[in-house]
């Protein structure tokens, strides 16, 4: 199969590319980027593309899977129309392009909590892109959520190594109903995506946190 791939240099993006690179069922991998990155495969095409003129590129957004972890932190990104552009509109113009080339599945990255009816901006986007990418006609769209990340960050902020460090503390003690909101390591959400994509199955199908551990 060959797989096309959204945000592989970021945390969890740059986990599945490697994975998906390293699986024999995977015999191509397209890296949709802004810029090209520093690795060579003798499996990895990278597409270099401005994400505003994603149109420019349509008959190279080819193959079999889609996987998509694209997106963006206030901090990186403080004005909202951008940050609307990179975790709502990039992954449906992918989507609806790879589609109209032939791709089966698509596998998207969102959050614990997206919910198009909240009022937090930042879930309320996670929803309205989950909605949004269910009406695409393809046979299987695979969404997860996981919680708080953790992994290795190229920019650690004080707060989230806090935080990171709390919860693994805290995670023993969410038990029941609870438990999805443990943290989760970066490869596991990268390996149940991958896992998923090799099962012959149609539908939609949503995993939150805990469900996403159970996958690996």
């Amino acid at each position: 199969m060959e797989a096309i791939i959204a945000g592989a240099t970021g945390l969890i993006g740059s986990s599945l590319l490697h994975q998906l690179l390293d699986h024999p069922h995977y015999t191509k991998v397209t890296a949709i980027v802004r810029k090209e990155i520093p690795l060579q495969h003798s499996k990895l095409q990278q597409l270099v593309v401005d994400f505003d003129r994603l149109e420019n590129h349509q008959e190279n957004i080819k193959g079999d899977v889609v996987f998509c972890a694209l997106g963006t932190t206030k901090s990186k990104t403080p004005d909202k129309e951008q940050y609307r552009k990179i975790d709502y509109q990039y992954p449906l113009d992918i989507a609806f392009m790879a589609h109209q080339n032939g791709a089966s599945q698509y596998h998207l990255v969102s959050s614990l909590g997206a919910n198009e009816h909240s009022s937090i901006f930042y879930t309320k986007l996670k929803g309205e892109v989950e909605r949004d990418l269910k009406t695409i006609p393809f046979k299987a769209v695979h969404i997860y959520r996981p919680s708080l990340l953790d992994g290795d960050r190229k920019e650690q902020r004080n707060a989230e190594g806090f935080m990171i460090g709390l919860m693994r503390v805290l995670n023993p003690l969410l038990i029941g109903g609870l438990k999805k909101y443990r943290s989760i390591k970066i490869e596991k959400v990268a390996s149940a995506m991958l896992k998923q994509s090799l099962k012959p199955v149609e539908g939609i199908f949503t995993y939150d946190s805990d469900e996403i551990k159970r996958l690996t």
